[in-house]
């Protein structure tokens, strides 16, 4: 490592610098193109996610070591209770989108602290909510889908010695993650189905 380099938090503040800059006057070059896919493993509620190639700048960037697998399920005492044979506990895909709200908070927060050379000796994001299923099980209507969730709420832990708490909320805010669960998302669903096969003559 080079005697002059300054590193915060793992990051290379002179690269970190370059970086948003590059970003200010090239913001095409930076758009990130992400996705995930999840396969019906056969057992209702099971699906097993993978998450591997995304594209910077326009440009696909895939490898096998960010090739990722996550099987998803549910809670036990809820499969036993819902008849299913055999229930066995797995992360709740619900579950996931909070402790990934949880963790962008965070980097949201740490990015920001280390560009404005905040030092943060302890942090940590607690995300919590209240979950009606009625609507997934079709109990209530769609329409009651905006009463599906309660009371979320997140609990900032963070010591600093120069500790603004205004600063550190608009950084949590800043959080993609944040942005994608707290506004309104134009979600456009497609369903495939098999190419219909019709008989020759």
């Amino acid at each position: 490592m080079a005697a002059d380099q300054q590193v915060s938090h793992g990051v290379d503040l002179e690269k970190l610098e370059g970086f948003a800059e590059y970003a200010a006057d090239n913001p095409d070059e930076v758009q990130l193109g992400l996705g995930a896919r999840s396969t019906y493993e056969g057992t209702c509620a099971h699906s097993l996610a993978k998450v591997d190639s995304y594209t910077l700048g326009g440009e696909t960037i895939a490898r096998e070591t960010r090739e990722y697998t996550i099987p998803y399920g549910a809670w036990k005492e809820v499969l036993d209770a819902g008849g299913w044979v055999g229930g066995t506990d797995r992360l709740e895909p619900v579950e996931a989108a909070l402790s990934a709200l949880a963790s962008c908070i965070n980097v949201g927060i740490t990015i920001n602290a280390v560009a404005s050379g905040v030092d943060i000796e302890y942090l940590q994001t607690d995300v919590r909510t209240e979950f009606d299923p009625r609507v997934l099980f079709s109990l209530k209507d769609l329409g009651d889908a905006d009463a599906v969730f309660e009371n979320l709420t997140v609990e900032v832990e963070i010591e600093s010695p120069n500790l603004d708490k205004d600063q550190v909320d608009e950084w949590a805010r800043r959080a993609p993650v944040y942005t994608l669960v707290s506004l309104n998302q134009d979600v456009q669903l497609t369903v495939n189905t098999p190419a219909e096969v019709t008989a020759d003559d």
